[in-house]
């Protein structure tokens, strides 16, 4: 009897080796629909955003540290977007919604890091904006090159730190028993509903790195904008003040369009949101908000449009030359 129960438990703890989504599986007749409209939304984010890449590389006017930094941000989105959609897409064909327990780390890793390193990304743009409009003499000493690289490393390094240290403080936890994931990708709330152990210590200090981690950009981006918006204000020139605030309104409203989505996210209290919200939302910030970048960039940018249609009319050329 004792070797039977040692059996018995030994194969309770065999450790989990896939996990099953359970995402879309109670919208079976509307997943073709979901299908279609999710791949048309990712092609557009892939065009758009591949667009400002190649417009803003292409347009020696653009080279300045402002759209350097456009371009790192329409990377993270094409890449954020990535790490979710071609799977989720791959799951809606498929019977069996799984993905590998290496598979499920992998993708939050990379989910946690380019989210990360776009929080660190918008709080640089935000300071990029700063010493533009409000120490314009001196804008191109500050802004250097070396600095504008810098800048751009160190949020692509930390946003790499945090997702090591938090997809590995994950996968090293107990995984025994249930193996399938309420949601359509491995995000961590959902993942850790499964380990087998308390949690309650990891959850706290997710929680609270999530925090310190987009709370003291948000703070900084707020003291960036508190300063250019006095001196916006303090500007005699109708033209001047104009002009400024042109040059940070696309930052100030993906910054804002950011936030918000994070915070009725990831801000809400858990146990009070139903699935069908929870899978709304993460519907929303992974796939729909990343196409937003290219929008707001192409239509309010007057120089993006421009370089937009000199880029779009060479291309046109030499496509029928």
């Amino acid at each position: 009897m004792r070797q039977q129960a040692d059996r018995a438990m030994e194969e309770n703890l065999t450790a989990v080796t896939e996990f099953i989504f359970l995402g879309f599986s109670d919208l079976q007749h509307l997943q073709p629909l979901l299908f279609v409209l999710i791949l048309l939304i990712y092609l557009f984010t892939l065009i758009g955003n591949g667009l400002i890449i190649a417009v803003t590389v292409a347009d020696l006017a653009l080279h300045t540290p402002m759209y350097f930094f456009l371009r790192n941000l329409s990377v993270l989105e094409i890449c954020y977007t990535s790490v979710v959609v071609p799977k989720t897409l791959t799951n809606l064909l498929s019977e069996k919604q799984a993905i590998s327990f290496l598979g499920c780390a992998v993708q939050m890793y990379f989910y946690i890091f380019f989210g990360s390193t776009e929080c660190g990304l918008l709080t640089v743009m935000s300071y990029d904006r700063y010493v533009a409009i409000c120490n314009p003499m001196r804008y191109s000493l500050i802004m250097s090159r070396k600095v504008t690289l810098s800048l751009a490393a160190m949020v692509w390094i930390v946003g790499k730190l945090v997702a090591c240290e938090q997809t590995a403080a994950i996968f090293t936890l107990p995984f025994h028993g249930p193996n399938k994931i309420n949601h359509f990708f491995c995000e961590v709330l959902p993942v850790l509903r499964l380990v087998s152990v308390d949690t309650s210590l990891i959850n706290a200090i997710i929680s609270f790195l999530t925090m310190v981690l987009t709370i003291i950009p948000l703070i900084l981006i707020i003291t960036s904008y508190a300063s250019i918006i006095c001196t916006i204000l303090k500007m005699h020139s109708g033209e001047g003040r104009h002009k400024a605030f042109s040059a940070c309104s696309s930052h100030l409203i993906t910054v804002i369009i950011f936030y918000c989505s994070g915070f009725i996210t990831y801000m809400r209290p858990s146990p009070n949101v139903s699935v069908d919200t929870d899978r709304a939302l993460s519907l929303l910030y992974t796939v729909i908000i990343p196409t937003f970048n290219p929008i707001i960039y192409s239509l309010r940018n007057k120089e993006v449009k421009e370089a937009l249609r000199k880029f779009l009319t060479r291309s046109n050329i030499s496509l029928f030359s």
